[in-house]
């Protein structure tokens, strides 16, 4: 198989370059050359305008970059974008002002490097630009009584708390339980952009997302909406009608995509009923003033056309991607999908062209309105037909909810809903404490779901466990002295000597002579010593 120079090829217009170079060079580098008689005269070093297409055709099927779904129409095309922009002229010399032909003219190649310059990556000017996780110690206190539930413990003022569990377990730091505002709506679109950005890059293997996605084209909101706002069959419900398609066009799809079983209407009353429901839905979709994946998502789709090669990673990367876009247009794009796979695999749906078979039909009508750049690229259509046929492939999957991200997410959500403790004077946060994060993480309770619903104590004893502080002496014995006033709290933290053993510090050990030396040269040395007594 013909392989571009690496698969992995930089973002955007500069993957897009890349791309138009290398499949240059390729064509360039192995289009057959050889003498050609015309105008009553022999051309070395030619070749027909057929048998560029025939060849290039060929280069483009097996390319991994393209694919088998590009047609002898694509390449033609892809030719005239050759001659115009003189990678070929024509055998006196010619080019851009004559359209290439299918046919026995003669072309050849110019002796100039066709080759176009890479455009350079645009870099954020400002690192602050990129949005900041919110961490659980942005929020502003709140008093301890606002969000705890009535209890012993949670109802004594906080310095009565402090001083009375202080004189329980012995001289510990003055220390209080912070519980933080409610997350608000927003904080939650922000915190869904900011984890959603920082997957993507992750899922697409790159350093930065520069010249990329620019996070201010992101909106959390939509990612949310696009999250939960769906109906049973995981498709987007909008709130605004409006911005849904027409019923007329809904209508059509559903004639096309039951066929022939649709509800809307009865069996076609005259023949070629098919196509003209068909020409409806195409004269909507390729009036919409944008693709459907949108401009500014245009560079971020065609960075996934590198892992195609790679089934779950490149699925990975689109759930990720289409979370992105629009409510409407993520809307619109399922729907289309969908029905260009019924459509495909529906035996019973009469061809809907007389000589071009229904898949790449479906491709060649619909692949320009789902992506396609601001700036006419040479390579728009070849790079959208492959992108489309892998989605309409895996259109179930790839608009389902990744579940790495969600959980992320949730976990990171139930996090900053956690109290945690902190000493006076200190700004320690126990929530990055190692053991107190795998503990509480561990525990699966409806409780941990609601602010205010960990007790004190629990929260001290596990504050004695993470404090970094306390020398190894001093914290065996404060919690020796939490275990005698709290039994009950510190063996459901400790129910077994492994549990207690390994977050606990064990004694240090005075010098002990080895084993060897006690049982040989111990018996003489003592005699020794007696005689001399």
């Amino acid at each position: 198989m013909l392989k571009m120079e690496g698969d992995v090829i930089g973002p955007g217009p500069y993957r897009a370059t890349k791309l138009w170079n290398e499949t240059i060079k390729l064509f360039r580098g192995g289009m057959p050359l050889r003498r050609h008689w015309a105008h009553f005269r022999y051309y070395d070093w030619s070749f027909t305008g057929s048998e560029a297409v025939d060849y290039l055709h060929h280069l483009l099927r097996s390319n991994s970059n393209f694919g088998p779904e590009v047609t002898r129409y694509q390449t033609l095309q892809l030719l005239k974008k050759f001659f115009k922009a003189h990678v070929i002229e024509d055998i006196k010399g010619r080019f851009g002002t004559e359209d290439f032909e299918d046919s026995s003219q003669l072309y050849r190649f110019p002796t100039l490097s066709p080759l176009k310059t890479l455009p350079t990556r645009p870099l954020l000017k400002d690192s602050r630009d990129l949005p900041r996780l919110i961490r659980w110690d942005d929020y502003e206190e709140l008093p301890l009584q606002e969000n705890v539930a009535p209890s012993k413990s949670a109802g004594l003022a906080s310095d009565l708390w402090n001083k009375r569990h202080s004189v329980a377990i012995g001289d510990v730091n003055e220390c209080k339980l912070i519980r933080r505002k409610e997350v608000t709506p927003k904080q939650v679109d922000h915190i869904w952009k900011t984890m959603t950005i920082t997957h993507l890059q992750k899922v697409l293997g790159l350093k930065t997302l520069d010249g990329v996605l620019h996070p201010v084209h992101v909106n959390g909101k939509h990612i949310v909406h696009n999250v939960f706002s769906v109906n049973k069959t995981g498709i987007v419900v909008l709130e605004n009608k409006s911005e849904d398609m027409p019923y007329w066009v809904v209508s059509a799809m559903k004639c096309l995509a039951n066929w022939p079983h649709n509800n809307d209407s009865k069996q076609p009353l005259y023949p070629g009923f098919e196509r003209d429901v068909l020409r409806t839905i195409v004269d909507y979709f390729q009036r919409l003033k944008e693709p459907l994946l949108t401009f500014h998502l245009y560079e971020v789709f065609v960075s996934i056309l590198g892992l195609l090669q790679e089934k779950d990673a490149a699925t990975e990367a689109l759930q990720v991607s289409c979370l992105l876009l629009p409510p409407p247009n993520r809307r619109r794009l399922q729907l289309l999908l969908r029905l260009m796979a019924r459509v495909c695999h529906n035996p019973l749906l009469p061809p809907l062209n007389d000589t071009i078979a229904t898949h790449t039909l479906m491709l060649h009508l619909f692949s320009p309105c789902v992506l396609g750049s601001a700036d006419d690229m040479d390579l728009d259509e070849l790079l959208a037909t492959k992108l489309v046929t892998f989605m309409m492939e895996h259109h179930s999957t790839i608009f389902q909810v990744n579940r790495k991200l969600s959980r992320q997410v949730e976990e990171h959500l139930s996090h900053l809903k956690r109290a945690q403790i902190k000493y006076l004077g200190s700004d320690t946060d126990f929530s990055s404490s190692p053991a107190f994060y795998k503990h509480i993480s561990k525990v699966e309770s409806e409780e941990q779901k609601v602010i205010g619903t960990q007790t004190p104590l629990q929260q001290l004893l596990e504050g004695l466990i993470a404090d970094k502080e306390l020398t190894a002496k001093d914290k065996r014995k404060r919690l020796k002295q939490f275990q005698k006033s709290y039994p009950e709290v510190y063996r459901n933290r400790f129910p077994t000597e492994e549990s207690k053993a390994a977050v606990i510090p064990e004694k240090s050990s005075r010098f002990r002579p080895p084993l060897t030396f006690l049982k040989k040269p111990l018996q003489p040395f003592q005699r020794s010593w007696s005689f001399r007594a």
